[in-house]
């Protein structure tokens, strides 16, 4: 029920896991992403939390549509049949599963939905380094996501120009930044 469904320490290590080794405009560099991203995701679906939601007596029809619904229904028809297709007879396959977790991942659908929210998650992360409900230069937590709501606000203002909204600028001259990381 929360506008944001990750929090910065399970993410960080999970980004550096992808990152490791890429060096973008080495000779290889996709192949080295794409690599890490493949291990990353049959990593990913053999947690004991993913497979606590997602367990391995799922048929594929079960899986792929389960995944979809947490995405917020981003596949079309021939999207999901190709996907249900990809688990074939063995859904359970942590490989098929990977799979079908990264195409859901890498959906233009889903890219084009949640592109905002991850825009300004990033300013938190990055930036203040802190989770969005985490106690900022007041020293007080926002349960509400009070912050985090106004600045996705004005980022879709902008239709997630976030040079028009002013986004970097602001985090990078916010009191918060400044007392934390100097002028």
């Amino acid at each position: 029920g929360k506008p944001v469904p990750v929090r910065r320490e399970i993410l960080m290590p999970d980004a550096r896991t992808i990152s490791n080794g890429v060096i973008v405009g080495a000779q290889g560099w996709q192949l080295v992403l794409d690599a890490n991203k493949n291990s990353f995701a049959l990593e990913f679906v053999q947690r004991p939390k993913f497979t606590g939601l997602y367990p391995g007596s799922m048929t594929a029809e079960q899986f792929v549509d389960q995944l979809d619904t947490n995405a917020g229904s981003v596949l079309s028809s021939s999207e999901r049949s190709q996907l249900v297709s990809v688990l074939g007879g063995t859904p359970a396959d942590p490989a098929k599963r990977a799979s079908v977790v990264r195409s859901i991942a890498e959906n233009s659908n889903l890219h084009q939905k949640e592109h905002n929210k991850a825009f300004v998650l990033m300013q938190y992360f990055g930036y203040l380094r802190r989770n969005p409900d985490d106690p900022g230069f007041d020293g007080k937590p926002d349960p509400n996501f009070d912050g985090f709501n106004f600045w996705l606000g004005k980022l879709n203002q902008f239709n997630g120009n976030f040079i028009q909204a002013e986004m970097v600028r602001s985090f990078l001259i916010s009191i918060e930044y400044r007392r934390r990381f100097g002028q």
